[in-house]
């Protein structure tokens, strides 16, 4: 074990902003906070081509600053956190407890064996992460020794858990162990292809929040897919890597070449590759010599302050270019949210508008004046006087008019309640077929289809006879008022005709069903000539200009109900749209506060004062479990396994390769 090196400084207290008090710095925090605002903002609830990555890309970078970047910049002397990450069975928690020399995550036959993720870390260290300064949404358990040696949860705590985290599947188990150096931490990560899926979730989680991963395989399974995929992200955001290859026969070496290749081809030629030989277990842990490589690797770099902070910022500017470059991505998916929210809206509005103008247009082209209701207007004018006088001239017209209403009652409700079941049935079918055209056209698009479920969206709604037939007795209302209003306008007409109020009324309605705007000259032929009465009743009573204006009137309070109508049953779809808020997911913020990090970061870089490269004094302390023995003991292990063969030490190589400079005791 390495002992204590020297004063090991008191995590950093952030200042009111939250930053370091380098300016710089700080402007690279306040972008980057800027930046989880708008990601926590632009939300992606719209099954927009895309989407599920766009959802699982926000989510990650929202998870990364809050597990790992932001706290990394506010703390930089914080431990080097070092997850030990990969597949099922890769024996990640027997590597841990063999370089420590100490059951500290429990191993095991079942699968997935590990479910809490276990940190450990020098007992100096605790206060790093006992705290929420990372992985702020995992609960701390933090664990006790048994008296014969055993990690265990503390017992009678409200937040421990079994061994295998069983009672707090998420929570973070720390172990003290003054094995590891202070300022270096292992965290034993769940399997990346774990058969639970909150485990695979979660690995992702802890990976993403490693300053350096130790990605474990096996030489049967180092070119699964899974695997491959997290280190393809890794290689794209130029995090820090190291793989071993575990449980390989004596002499083999196929499996390591092999490995050696992929890496070569998916840009992880420069990552260290250890092997660790097939070995028996004693107590449960690897021979020293087994872990050898790893051991020397760890201890070195856990006594070597530059090269620990070397890896903290090299992985720490990958993941701020990553997410730079991923702010673009998810603002492009918030640009397709409004644009898949506008193209539903739009296919709305056009069955609905369409819907509207078949309404007009049945209005309004005399279809209504044909069947029941040219029966019933016939029954209310007859066939004889009035209609003969229609030809001799408006003055016999008049004295028609006027013998016809002082001579005989105005039967007009049959009339009335024959144009409002016309009319009913016009509304509704239109409203219908537009319901079922913005359904189609819904369930058409992947956007749309996801919030029809549970909807029944096919057909006009449940309330929609009752409240056509309303509105159309409202809109009866309004024709009488009009005449009323009119009549009151010429008082001795309005005397002399007050018994024939209605009869004017269904008079205007008629003629609104006929004429656009109060056209005159209808062909006498529309529907046998019941048009050119009405108009020429109304002119006998009101004169042309009053009856053109009335008209007019008419039809616009029609076409107002009818629309609010057709609104109304339009928002059936559209409230599903304005309930998600779409329409807001212009990715313009994001963009910018993407292009903010960017610069920020570039100043950053720019304004860093060059290192003087210093060495941590060993103090005294010992090494890792293995550290230092023969590299070339175990089978596999040493020199020609870490790509550089014939190098007298192996360290030196892979040294180089991790941080790209001289290892301690060479030449500056």
């Amino acid at each position: 074990m390495l002992g204590q090196t020297g004063h090991v400084p008191e995590p950093e207290v952030a200042g009111p902003s939250g930053a370091s008090d380098d300016v710089t710095g700080a402007a690279l925090v306040a972008a980057l906070e800027r930046l989880r605002s708008r990601l926590v903002a632009l939300e992606l609830p719209l099954d927009a081509p895309g989407v599920e990555q766009a959802r699982a890309d926000r989510a990650a970078a929202i998870d990364q600053l809050d597990d790992y970047l932001l706290p990394r910049l506010r703390a930089h002397s914080a431990p080097l956190l070092v997850v030990v990450g990969g597949s099922t069975g890769a024996g990640k928690s027997t590597l841990v407890n063999s370089l420590l020399g100490e059951q500290v995550s429990a191993p095991g036959v079942l699968r997935p064996t590990t479910r809490a993720p276990v940190l450990v870390h020098h007992p100096l260290d605790e206060r790093w992460f006992s705290t929420d300064r990372v992985l702020p949404g995992l609960p701390r358990v933090a664990a006790s020794r048994s008296s014969s040696g055993t990690v265990r949860p503390e017992v009678g705590r409200p937040d421990a858990a079994d061994d295998d985290g069983a009672a707090h599947g998420r929570a973070l188990r720390l172990v003290a162990s003054d094995a590891l150096p202070p300022g270096l931490a292992l965290l034993d990560a769940p399997d990346v292809d774990s058969v639970e899926v909150a485990n695979r979730v979660l690995a992702s989680q802890l990976l993403d929040a490693a300053d350096l991963w130790l990605f474990v395989t096996t030489a049967a399974r180092y070119a699964d897919a899974v695997p491959w995929e997290l280190l393809h992200r890794a290689v794209q955001r130029h995090a820090q890597v190291a793989l071993v290859v575990d449980r390989v026969d004596p002499g083999a070496r196929a499996a390591s070449d092999d490995l050696r290749r992929m890496m070569q081809e998916n840009g992880l030629e420069q990552a260290p590759l250890f092997v660790v030989a097939e070995a028996a277990l004693v107590e449960g842990l690897l021979p020293p010599e087994a872990v050898a490589e790893v051991a020397t690797w760890l201890t070195a770099l856990g006594a070597d302050a530059p090269a620990r902070e070397a890896v903290a910022r090299a992985t720490r500017d990958g993941v701020v270019d990553d997410l730079a470059g991923r702010a673009q991505s998810i603002a492009a998916a918030g640009d397709a949210q409004v644009a898949a929210d506008t193209r539903l809206r739009g296919a709305v509005a056009g069955a609905y508008g369409d819907a509207a103008a078949t309404v007009r247009e049945a209005t309004s082209d005399g279809a209504m004046l044909r069947g029941e209701v040219l029966a019933r207007w016939q029954d209310l004018v007859g066939t004889g006087d009035l209609l003969r006088s229609v030809e001799e001239g408006v003055g016999r017209f008049r004295d028609a008019v006027g013998r016809f209403f002082r001579g005989r009652p105005t039967p007009v409700p049959p009339v009335e309640h024959a144009i409002a079941v016309g009319l009913a049935a016009i509304v509704l079918d239109a409203a219908d077929e537009a319901a079922e055209r913005a359904h189609a056209a819904w369930r058409g698009d992947p956007a749309g289809a996801a919030l029809l479920t549970g909807l029944d969206l096919a057909r006009g709604s449940a309330g929609l006879r009752g409240r056509v037939d309303a509105e159309i007795r409202a809109w009866q209302s309004d024709v009488l008022a009009l005449v009323t209003d009119q009549g009151a306008a010429r008082r001795g007409t309005a005397r002399g005709l007050s018994f024939g109020v209605n009869a004017l009324g269904v008079s205007l309605m008629v003629l609104a069903f006929a004429s656009t705007g109060g056209v005159t000259g209808v062909e006498v032929g529309i529907a046998g000539g019941t048009a050119i009465v009405a108009q020429r009743l109304l002119e006998a009573v009101f004169g042309d200009d009053a009856v053109r204006r009335l008209t007019v009137q008419a039809r616009d309070l029609l076409d107002a109900r009818v629309q609010r109508l057709l609104d109304d049953e339009a928002t059936r779809f559209t409230a599903q749209l304005d309930a998600l808020g779409a329409a807001d997911a212009r990715g313009d913020a994001l963009r910018d506060a993407g292009r903010d990090v960017a610069h920020a970061a570039r100043a950053e870089r720019a304004s860093r004062p060059a290192v003087a490269r210093t060495a941590t004094p060993a103090g005294g302390g010992r090494a890792l479990r293995g550290a230092g023995q023969g590299a070339g003991q175990g089978a596999g292990a040493g020199p020609a396994e870490s790509g550089h063969p014939g190098e007298g030490d192996a360290r030196t190589g892979l040294w180089q390769r991790l941080f790209g400079r001289r290892t301690r005791g060479e030449d500056a």
